[in-house]
């Protein structure tokens, strides 16, 4: 421990505090006089009209989710919502960011839904006179700032090659020349629903299993000669996936049994232009209904090569979305190991 600071067990840190009545979930309003503010990620989870339920801060607190681990920093008054909710309010001799700066750098271990609150109570605070503590909050406003303003670039950034390729690939399907006809779906292309294949007999081998939400293992049978194309049938809708090699698609989704010569690239691309979430149907589990889909018209190239040569197009745009993508998610990292980083070295007594 650096010369000058001091340590206490986290308990030792707080007030004592006295809870306010705790609106369930359910009965949040939309709109009202009173934030309410619970263990979720979002800051403000909902409103709340009645002042006798409101928590009064006189100076700020640190609110910690006790089954999702958030921390949020409060500074005004609040209503309280539902369980797991734990009010921290630091002592007079941290000040309340250094606090609630020290119990994100704690990175405690996930418990799943159990409640964390044990965790923090191992915890031991180590801090300085409040004038450092002063002069290290400042330091860590100012860099999370600017930090926050770069992660909220590269995620438009991030969101803006997504919206780019979605707008190429409409316009693809929308804006057409000549040479496209237009046909019934199950004259381009069958669906076919996968078939049963129990866990208890699936046996690892070179072939691909693919479920409603694409490749989850390997068999050492394929019934489907590759490439080819899957869709979720039942639990995961919407998601479209080209196959290469020869597979097993299971009950839960739905492949292309035949593509009469048209190309199997551009059949991928119209189908995940098609947005085929609209044809689920049914309660509980939503399932696609294939019949639903099969007697949709669609409008096509009449000619193969016509189609290829649009596939090869959106291949190539998507590849490139691919690339940006993955600049900017590791801008994102970065950026999160970077403030990550920056907390250690402030509770190490290094800035």
């Amino acid at each position: 421990m650096k010369k000058g600071w001091f340590k206490k067990p986290f308990e030792d840190c707080l007030e004592k505090v006295t809870y306010t009545q705790k609106v369930q979930r359910k009965d949040f309003l939309d709109d009202g006089a009173y934030p309410v503010v619970s263990q979720e990620e979002s800051f403000i989870n909902g409103y709340w009209d009645n002042e006798a339920d409101l928590f009064k801060v006189k100076t700020p607190i640190v609110i910690f989710g006790d089954h999702t681990k958030v921390l949020k920093y409060i500074d005004f008054d609040f209503v309280l919502g539902a369980d797991g909710v734990k009010i921290l309010p630091p002592r007079d001799f941290l000040v309340p960011k250094f606090f609630f700066y020290q119990l994100q750098n704690a990175n405690l271990e996930t418990l799943g839904y159990a409640r964390h609150y044990k965790l923090l109570k191992e915890l031991v605070i180590l801090y300085p006179a409040r004038p450092e503590q002063q002069r290290i909050v400042k330091i860590l406003d100012e860099a999370f700032a600017g930090i926050a303003t770069a992660q909220a670039n590269a995620a438009k950034n991030l969101q803006n090659a997504r919206d780019l390729f979605a707008s190429h690939l409409n316009a693809v399907f929308t804006h057409r020349g000549a040479g496209w006809v237009e046909k019934r779906f199950d004259e381009f292309c069958l669906l076919q629903r996968g078939f049963d294949l129990p866990t208890r007999e699936r046996i690892a081998g070179k072939y691909p299993l693919v479920s409603s939400s694409g490749i989850i293992d390997t068999h050492n049978k394929a019934p489907v000669c590759g490439p080819g194309v899957v869709t979720g049938r039942s639990g995961s809708i919407g998601n479209v996936f080209f196959i290469k090699e020869d597979y097993w698609p299971l009950n839960t989704t739905l492949f292309v049994k035949e593509f009469f010569g048209n190309d199997i690239r551009f059949t991928y691309w119209l189908l995940n232009y098609f947005k085929l979430l609209r044809f689920a149907s049914g309660t509980g589990v939503p399932t696609l209904n294939r019949n639903a889909v099969h007697e949709q018209p669609v409008i096509v190239p009449a000619c193969c090569d016509k189609q290829k040569a649009i596939a090869a197009q959106l291949d190539a745009l998507s590849s490139e979305t691919r690339r940006l993508a993955a600049i900017y998610q590791r801008k994102q990292a970065a950026l999160s190991e970077f403030k990550q980083s920056l907390l250690h070295r402030a509770f190490a007594g290094e800035l």
